[in-house]
């Protein structure tokens, strides 16, 4: 048992770090974005993206043309009409449950109703447990449809009895983000005084382009896809940012920072802030204190989303994310006392319980998407709140089979873990041979597992355990110095591409999900294609950028590795498969 939550936790460590080692590549893309749109807005490839007031259309007129969309009879999903009432929420719900898919024209209008009611709401929400028995507070949800159901059998549907706070972070990651925020919204217009939403550091359309919910957008509603993101671009801007229970209980969905002010925040015109990452998030304290005032708006509301507590007394950039700070138990302490609080309620980090107590119980995280990582990786959790403000925890866990052991539910993850690991290690390929190198001056292919871990650290800045890892990663020689070239071994390149050098090969796998984003943007009509020059042009703009020296010739013998349509445009989703990584060993058993 012993081993077993050793495994545990270094499974649990390297999913945590690689997620918010995306996060980081996230804002490197995020800082691309502008790079582009500061020096290339000629080209005009992302401007109609990034810009997501070019519709000047008026709300009257824009309803009318929703109402104009055409619903045939063959339709069989949920139909709505509004005002909606309780028949439409449970109409929805068996239409989710039997894998229906709302008509666009109903997403449209409920998302136009939606952004209607939000427009006129706080930026922090007051609710009292004065007026109903308890308050259910649910973390995260990321897309897992079968959470949120799960929620409603254990705990009840929403209703003036049995009121709900969800605390941000309604999509991305998984496949049924848009099922989630249309049964959340739809209750949120029957039940507006006992339905409430907080906004999470997920509900911004640049984080949406990278984790899944503009792709699952644009698969399920082809015609209409960009309308409903440019719409939900609006919607998640008005999302309230914080809620205070009895005056008593803050509930944020990332935490806060020594700079933290609940009296500005309630005061800032928050559908004005745009909260995509293209900011620096991490100015020191002083640097903070000579922002201008719209720059210190957006950093009070990027704390509320992005940031972490810590252990450690102080308040520091979150580096590890990229945004926001980590927080000590006397910066939270500081902001109770200051606004005569007792708790902070927060989510945002997945928790292998459902949820965790720090500084002292002052803190909790909540977390309600289980089998985050893989199945079996975490439990789900959600808390009620009563006038008496003690939280109680209920955890769940949505599992497929009817029995997951411990055992195996380690050994699942552990494997998804290490195979992730593994194509991480192979993406900086060239980066730790030349540091496993710099290490072996005898040029022996051995080095110490000292100076392996130091190695693989200063490469890949993960932070994880790589002394209990190296048996899992390499093979060790006779005198016990690892063997570094072995943790490629296993590793390859989908499909073989002669003109294409080694170290592009690499920078292409490396990057993949950023090209991936960058090709659906350029791709206006969502056919799959873009021109040879469009290709050329991204490419050249993003290894610019990115200081990676690829010159144009090596660019061109890439575009002609391709293999062109006959009206000379590149499938970029069959291009990029070929870049996939795949294990041979895997590939055997196959």
């Amino acid at each position: 048992m012993a081993r077993l939550e050793i495994r545990r936790r270094y499974t649990w460590s390297i999913f945590q770090s690689i997620e918010y080692a995306g996060e980081q590549d996230q804002l490197q893309l995020s800082s691309f974005f502008t790079f582009m749109l500061d020096n290339f807005t000629h080209l005009n490839l992302i401007s109609h993206v990034l810009d997501p007031n070019n519709d000047f259309m008026n709300e009257e007129a824009k309803l009318a043309k929703y109402e104009k969309i055409e619903v045939p009879d063959s339709y069989a999903g949920p139909r709505l009409s509004f005002p909606l009432t309780v028949v439409h929420t449970n109409a929805l719900l068996s239409g989710f449950k039997q894998q229906q898919t709302l008509h666009p024209r109903y997403v449209l209008q409920l998302l136009h109703e939606t952004k209607k009611f939000l427009k006129h709401m706080p930026n922090i929400i007051h609710l009292s447990t004065t007026y109903t028995r308890q308050i259910t507070v649910c973390g995260d949800l990321h897309g897992k449809l079968d959470d949120l159901l799960l929620i409603f059998y254990k705990n009840g549907l929403p209703s003036d009895e049995n009121p709900y706070l969800f605390n941000g972070d309604f999509v991305d990651r998984g496949k049924k983000s848009m099922e989630i925020i249309i049964i959340l919204f739809a209750f949120l217009l029957v039940y507006p005084n006992n339905m409430h939403l907080n906004r999470g550091n997920h509900e911004d359309y640049i984080m949406n382009l990278r984790y899944g919910f503009t792709k699952e957008v644009m698969q399920k509603y082809k015609t209409h896809g960009r309308e409903i993101l440019q719409l939900l671009q609006d919607v998640f801007s008005f999302l309230p940012i914080a809620t205070i229970i009895d005056n008593k209980v803050l509930i944020v969905h990332g935490g806060i920072s020594d700079f933290t002010d609940l009296d500005v925040l309630a005061s800032i015109e928050r559908h004005k802030v745009k909260l995509s990452p293209t900011h620096n998030y991490n100015s020191p304290g002083k640097q903070r204190a000579e922002e201008t005032s719209c720059h210190l708006s957006f950093l009070q509301i990027v704390d509320l989303l992005w940031s972490d507590p810590k252990n450690q007394n102080g308040c520091i950039p979150n580096s590890f994310r990229g945004g926001g700070c980590y927080f000590g138990p006397d910066v939270t302490l500081r902001l109770l006392k200051k606004y005569n609080l007792q708790l902070l309620i927060r989510s945002h980090e997945c928790k292998q319980d459902g949820y965790e107590l720090c500084h002292d119980g002052k803190v909790i995280t909540i977390f309600s998407a289980s089998n985050y990582y893989e199945e079996g990786s975490n439990r789900g959790a959600y808390i009620k709140l009563g006038p008496d403000l003690v939280p109680r925890f209920f955890q769940y866990q949505v599992t497929k089979v009817s029995c997951f052991c411990f055992l195996h539910s380690v050994t699942a993850a552990e494997g998804s873990a290490l195979k992730s690991l593994r194509e991480k290690l192979y993406a900086h390929k060239t980066d730790l041979i030349a540091a496993f190198k710099d290490c072996d001056k005898n040029n022996t292919g051995r080095i110490s597992t000292s100076d392996w871990a130091s190695a693989v650290e200063s490469v890949l800045h993960l932070d994880l355990p790589w002394r209990t890892l190296r048996s899992r990663l390499v093979k060790l020689g006779p005198d016990g110095n690892v063997d570094y070239l072995s943790c490629f071994e296993d590793l390859q390149i989908e499909r073989s591409i002669k003109e294409v050098t080694p170290c592009l090969m690499e920078t292409l796998y490396r990057y993949r999900t950023d090209l991936e984003i960058i090709f659906n943007i350029i791709d206006k009509d969502h056919s799959g294609l873009i021109s040879i020059e469009e290709f050329r042009q991204t490419w050249k703009l993003f290894s610019s950028h990115l200081h990676i020296p690829i010159d144009d010739e090596a660019i061109d013998d890439l575009a002609r590795s391709i293999d062109y349509n006959k009206d000379g445009s590149i499938d970029f989703n069959e291009f990029l498969e070929a870049f996939r990584v795949v294990h041979k060993l895997d590939s055997k058993e196959n």
